[in-house]
């Protein structure tokens, strides 16, 4: 018999023999049933054992929601010299934490330390810590390190190293391992295809996962939330029929991101039947999805559906209040978004700065103007929210469809950051409203200074001329515009019919059935 036989049957001869130990193994399923053994343990002196205190520690440092992080690292400071499994488990729980970081900072003790040297288990954790960190630089020192360690033939480091390369954009470092490896590993396709994918290469993404050899659910929902992410919505809707039709069950991420895709096409049929798989499927409703589920109702415009379902979860974070505000004031019920806005202002949350994007949007499109000034100094004074660029837009909207273009121009001027497009556009558009031609000027040249292939800046300007019965300036704005080859963009919309969600633009064909669409609507 092997001594690791031995030792295995040792170890479990000697968990058996302590009632807490087995206990731990058998019967611990959360952090509260962890810290009741713990203390026994502590109690009876046990936990001074290598097995026990390191068997504490692999619970506590499970993923939430199951560990702690924080009581695992409480934990790992009493054990008296660390050994390998005990250094292994502690780093690779910070690396999958909200401070991966802190991952890096023990891996580097672990270095400093005589007795105890990384493993090829080690690796791993500490460059994917680098990868959820953004610290590649710092992993690509590390990687110099491996390789004068001879250690980059093992598989689980060089996923780990393409994982990092390509999730952090160093598309060519990834590459070139991508292209080394002669197994046709995927989970290096896997990270190929996100990493593609995160960068804007969409087309490179779903080139790869067409050649796929073999495919794991994990390349269904990469290559899904891939086409999400660069907004190929309709795309994302008919990659999901194709792997039902290849019984690929989902994951809770890629339902989030189906969700989102229904939610910009307004392909409320489609979203209907996600809602519907989830709930039939036992999918855990979580903030993340319930979040989504009310994110894609407001956005396909059915604000009763998701009021139930804001109302029916009680496990709705700030982000569930939030998207319910903006999906009020944005479909016809700014009343209804304001009063929940001030419910929230007395729940145990506190309106975070999407909170008053939320609550501005509403003020706004009731024209509220002093109601919207005491909002966004609120946010600055009562909860320390510093404006973002958003904040700014909706107050300048705000002020310029009410007419108040000077003290819009005076709020733009204090700004701490630039004005972007947003900003200018909306300016501009309420000068045009209200005849302010000097301010106007302003706001066209800061537009087109920003962006000289802005079509708006010129159109704005070439209408408000030829409103004044300025002919000349108007026709020079449209000849500047056609000198510099600048197009207006074309506005574009969608249908569903039957589930599936068609496209089309104003002035040219985006869809095969364009002429039953029209059919249909007349």
């Amino acid at each position: 018999m092997s001594s690791s036989v031995c030792s295995s049957i040792s170890i479990s001869k000697f968990i058996l023999d302590q009632p807490y130990l087995h206990m731990l193994e058998t019967k611990c399923t959360t952090m509260r049933d962890l810290k009741k053994i713990h203390a026994h343990l502590i109690k009876s002196g046990l936990i001074k054992d290598k097995i026990a205190s390191s068997r504490v520690l692999a619970f506590s440092a499970k993923s939430p929601p199951i560990g702690d992080i924080n009581y695992a690292n409480l934990v790992f400071t009493h054990i008296e010299n660390p050994n390998l499994f005990t250094w292994n488990t502690i780093i690779r729980g910070f690396s999958e934490s909200s401070i991966p970081q802190y991952a890096i900072h023990l891996f580097i003790e672990m270095l400093n330390n005589s007795q105890v040297q990384p493993h090829l288990l080690t690796y791993p954790s500490v460059f994917k810590a680098y990868a959820r960190g953004g610290l590649v630089k710092n992993g690509a020192q590390l990687h110099g390190r491996i390789i004068k360690l001879g250690l980059g033939f093992d598989t689980f480091i060089r996923n780990t190293l393409l994982y990092m390369y390509a999730s952090c954009g160093f598309l060519v470092e990834a590459r070139k391992l991508f292209d080394e490896d002669e197994t046709e590993d995927v989970v290096s396709w896997n990270s190929m295809i996100m990493g593609l994918a995160k960068s804007g290469e969409i087309d490179g993404s779903w080139r790869l996962f067409s050649k796929m050899p073999t495919r794991n659910d994990v390349s269904w929902n990469s290559m899904i939330s891939g086409f999400v992410r660069n907004g190929k919505w309709n795309e994302a809707l008919e990659l999901f029929s194709t792997m039902q039709e290849e019984n690929i069950k989902p994951s809770e991420f890629t339902l989030v991101s189906l969700l989102n895709a229904c939610g910009h096409l307004g392909a409320l049929e489609q979203g209907n039947w996600i809602y519907k798989y989830v709930k039939k499927n036992n999918v855990e409703l979580n903030v993340i999805v319930v979040t989504a589920i009310i994110d894609m109702y407001c956005k396909c415009g059915n604000v009763e559906m998701a009021w139930h379902v804001f109302v029916s979860f009680s496990n709705k974070g700030l982000s569930s209040w939030n998207s319910m505000i903006l999906g009020l004031a944005t479909n016809g019920f700014e009343d209804d978004a304001i009063k929940l806005f001030t419910r929230l202002q007395c729940s145990i949350l506190k309106p975070d700065s999407v909170s008053f994007i939320g609550v501005l949007t509403a003020c706004n499109h009731l024209g509220l103007v002093d109601k919207a000034k005491d909002y966004f100094q609120l946010m600055k004074k009562e909860y320390g929210i510093e404006p973002s660029i958003k904040h700014y837009g909706c107050m300048i909207d705000i002020l310029g469809r009410a007419g108040l273009v000077e003290e819009a121009e005076e709020v733009i001027r204090s700004m701490k950051m630039e004005p972007d497009a947003v900003i200018w556009c909306s300016l501009l558009s309420a000068c045009r409203s209200h005849g302010n031609m000097e301010l106007a000027r302003w706001s066209a040249e800061n537009l087109l200074e920003l962006d000289p292939n802005e079509s708006s800046g010129y159109l704005l300007m070439a209408n408000m001329y030829a409103a004044s019965g300025l002919f000349e300036e108007a026709m020079d704005e449209r000849i500047s515009m056609k000198d510099k080859h600048i197009e207006k963009e074309p506005g574009c919309s969608s249908v569903e019919i039957n589930g599936e969600v068609h496209e089309f633009a104003s002035g040219r064909k985006l869809d095969s059935e364009f002429h039953d669409i029209y059919s249909l609507m007349h």
